[in-house]
């Protein structure tokens, strides 16, 4: 329900930020300091690889190249003279194009043949191969942002591309690329064509809004957070570090400190970052200082994980000590033990916040489960194999 009045909302917000390209508006939380800074080369992919399956297209795409040494070209005329006489596409025929698609040209055509497919089959049984994700992981190897884009906001193909993977991929390379106003496009296209957020999408959807840094799209994260919340969904951790992080850009100090508290683990480095940059912008320095001092191992063994700091929080911390001398010689004192100990890293914020999540991993026990029986002899596997 909160959620009704977003698009409008999102309409605005498209006329504020269009063009905004490769400015990620990551703004010095304070003009008289160098902090928060952005850097455009610190974008990070925000999918996870077991998400985009890029080697494994790519890999399939080798395999099928090779069987089709030599007859690519036939193929694409095939295809292209079935288009000029209005004749039926087949699944196979448009699932092999794809995979054999090299260039922005062939891409071209595989565009139109999918126009055609999805205006012969856009009533096919639930169920069906979903070309979607075959069509933007293809996108995304050739770096065809636009086209992607473009083609997930095609009415013409509405229900073509009726999966959260799909919509997911578009917006990872838009947001990799530096396009979060397209990026947004496409969120709120998805919202409207009712197809599910899940947790990538939701990490996404805050990491754009973070990017963009505008009142309207701080609206929209804060919006679509309290939608999830009165739902009972799965908030991702990423995602609420994207909230904290854009309220402190946007000088919501209560807001960052209640958005914070809601965390349900934030023993990682970005959360402990976030908190001290919380409570320094709140004028907390006491406060701190106590985490600073506990947090200062200058002799602890290289295997033992030490807590960092980045440097853009030592500078806001500077900055709000700087009118109070006797303040700022404790903090300077600190910090130079931390520095001393390797415990001020020159990672960024934003680099800490645009990471690539963990993908999902298969764990050895659950592999043995599945393998009891030799899938070649289908008799019982010896333990001495088990075990390797």
């Amino acid at each position: 329900m909160a959620l009704r009045g977003m698009t409008g909302c999102v309409r605005m917000l498209f006329r504020d930020v269009k063009n905004t390209g490769l400015s990620c508006n990551f703004a010095n939380i304070n003009k008289q300091t160098d902090c928060w800074t952005c850097r455009i080369g610190a974008k990070r992919y925000l999918l996870p690889e077991d998400i985009i399956r890029l080697q494994d297209f790519q890999q399939k795409k080798l395999a099928i190249a090779h069987r089709m040494h030599g007859v690519k070209e036939e193929y694409f005329q095939k295809l292209n003279q079935k288009l000029q006489k209005n004749e039926l596409i087949l699944k196979n025929e448009l699932k092999l194009l794809l995979h054999l698609c090299e260039t922005p040209d062939d891409v071209v055509t595989a565009k139109s043949v999918i126009d055609r497919y999805h205006e012969e089959n856009h009533n096919v049984a639930f169920g069906e191969f979903r070309f979607g994700p075959l069509f933007m992981r293809l996108c995304y190897e050739l770096g065809l942002e636009e086209m992607a884009a473009n083609a997930i906001k095609d009415k013409t193909l509405k229900g073509f591309f009726t999966d959260s993977t799909s919509f997911n991929i578009a917006m990872d390379m838009l947001f990799v690329k530096g396009y979060y106003d397209t990026a947004l496009e496409v969120l709120i296209d998805m919202k409207n064509q009712g197809v599910p957020f899940n947790k990538d999408t939701v990490i996404l959807a805050f990491g754009i809004c973070y990017k963009l840094n505008t009142p309207k799209s701080y609206k929209i994260c804060t919006t679509l957070l309290e939608e999830a919340q009165s739902k009972g969904r799965f908030v991702p951790r990423q995602a609420y570090c994207f909230a904290v992080a854009l309220a402190l850009k946007q000088k919501d100090i209560e807001r960052a400190k209640s958005i914070y508290a809601q965390i349900m683990n934030p023993d990682n480095r970005i959360c402990q970052n976030l908190k001290v940059l919380t409570m320094a912008m709140a004028g907390a320095v006491n406060s701190v200082l106590s985490i600073l001092i506990s947090a200062v191992m200058p002799d602890s063994p290289k295997f033992v994980k030490k807590p960092e700091f980045s440097q853009d929080v030592v500078d806001v911390l500077r900055h709000e000590t700087q009118m109070s001398p006797l303040l700022r010689s404790r903090v300077e004192r600190v910090l130079a033990k931390l520095q001393l100990s390797g415990q001020v890293t020159d990672l960024s914020l934003d680099e800490m916040l645009c990471y690539t999540p963990t993908g999902k991993r298969r764990h050895l026990g659950l592999m043995l489960d599945q393998r009891r029986t030799s899938r070649r002899t289908l008799r019982p596997l010896q333990t001495t194999l088990l075990m390797e």
